[in-house]
């Protein structure tokens, strides 16, 4: 109901944000996940009331209107601002439009031996060939997409589901088998059963493209001249991996890297200051609540992104990758005062402006700019420099005895010019 509200009716969400932890700490629970069937008919009944309230009109009863509304709030998506702005930065203002599946559902919410989660069959920040995954035990797919959680049930899917985490790792396998490059991919777990939901290219940070390509080739994945296909656009010259230069000062807290690199500017708490920060020639940091898709356009003016709460592969996440973004979420030690345009980060006060960096390598994020060094990815530089000198062909051979023949006729002609009568 609440994603309903949200998504389809467009309702604002700390309404049903209010209820919902008025219904966790009435049950002195961690979070509703952890709420008994009584408690969860309760809270079904208070979240009822305030859409109705806030609406003016019941929640919808009918399963076949609820399918129809939400394919018409998927179309309706793809004018929402976030949308045309995410079109615009990647050249695809001339597409005409979105479409809508109606599938089966399986369910990540049933219990304890269930969850949702998304995965990348490589980093697709640093392009390193391993599993990289988020997944919400009880939860569904948009409890780790939409950005609102922090998630850390990598390691519980591992202990308690393993026989759905050896699942995990085959599809990984299948995927890039099948597809040869690498996947970003949604998966349920329901009752112990794993289902693959679907999968896609993954978006990467440049870096990561340029290792991913070198290293599919030495797997035999793909060969030399697709991955130069891929590398294609890319500025190969201008990459390196960014670090903070020691020695580096006690980090004020620390968070999930979801971005790699470093990256230091003025604290900015919205989009629009961060777009008042780029027009003045310095990208900020902006420093969210969370990690929405609203806040793409500030993602774009910002040179980093750090965040109190979210996961990794949330949408937000995924688009500050591929924008290039250093991004740290999930920082359990970040409090934001809109009103007082101020944050608290690990008990340090900073005022909006203020400067702070960001470590994508680590999770540390530091008071203050500190200096930056540079290295370059020289293994796999000098693999694509092989393979474009492979691909060149050579320079024609001289034809020497035409070259021969053509000295022999200027040379008669020569002898002839000098005995001809004038």
């Amino acid at each position: 109901m609440q994603g309903y509200a949200e998504v389809v009716a467009g309702l604002p969400t700390e309404p049903f944000d209010a209820v919902l932890r008025e219904a966790v700490a009435r049950e002195g629970a961690e979070n509703e996940r952890d709420l008994d069937h009584r408690a969860l008919r309760r809270l079904s009944a208070a979240l009822r009331e305030r859409y109705a309230a806030l609406a003016g009109t019941a929640f919808p009863a009918d399963p076949l209107d609820q399918v129809a509304s939400a394919a018409e709030a998927v179309f309706r998506s793809w004018d929402a601002p976030k949308a045309v702005a995410w079109r615009r930065l990647n050249g695809l203002d001339d597409l005409a439009g979105t479409a809508v599946t109606v599938q089966t559902m399986v369910f990540g919410n049933a219990g304890g031996t269930s969850g949702a989660g998304v995965g990348f069959t490589r980093d697709p920040a640093t392009g390193e060939r391993t599993l990289y995954f988020d997944f919400c035990c009880n939860g569904q797919g948009e409890d780790v997409v939409a950005g609102r959680r922090t998630l850390a049930d990598g390691d519980r899917l591992r202990a308690l589901l393993p026989d759905a985490f050896h699942a995990l790792e085959a599809v990984a396998a299948r995927l890039e088998a099948l597809f040869h490059d690498a996947q970003d991919f949604e998966f349920t777990v329901q009752e112990g059963n794993f289902f693959l939901l679907q999968t896609r290219r993954a978006q990467r940070t440049a870096l990561a493209a340029l290792r991913m390509a070198v290293d599919m080739v030495a797997e035999g994945l793909v060969t030399p001249a697709e991955a130069l296909h891929r590398l294609d656009g890319l500025d190969l010259a201008s990459l390196g991996r960014t670090h903070f230069a020691p020695p580096l000062p006690a980090p004020l807290a620390l968070a999930v890297v979801a971005g790699a690199g470093v990256a230091s500017g003025p604290v900015a708490l919205d989009a629009a200051a961060a777009a008042r920060f780029a027009v003045a020639g310095t990208p900020a940091i902006l420093v969210r609540p969370e990690t929405l898709t609203a806040d793409i356009a500030g993602l774009a003016d910002a040179a980093g992104l750090l965040t109190a709460a979210g996961s990794r592969t949330a949408h937000a996440a995924v688009v500050a990758r591929q924008l290039g973004k250093v991004c740290v979420v999930g920082c359990a030690d970040l409090e934001i005062d809109l009103a007082l345009r101020r944050c608290r980060i690990g008990g340090k006060a900073l005022d909006e402006g203020d400067p702070v960096s960001l470590d994508g390598n680590t999770g540390a994020i530091y008071a203050g700019a500190l200096a930056v060094l540079t290295e370059r990815p020289e293994r796999e530089l000098a693999a694509v420099a092989a393979w474009r000198a492979a691909a060149s062909p050579a320079p024609p051979a001289p034809n020497l005895s035409h070259a021969r023949r053509g000295r022999g006729r200027r040379k008669a002609a020569g002898e002839g010019d000098r005995v001809a009568p004038k």
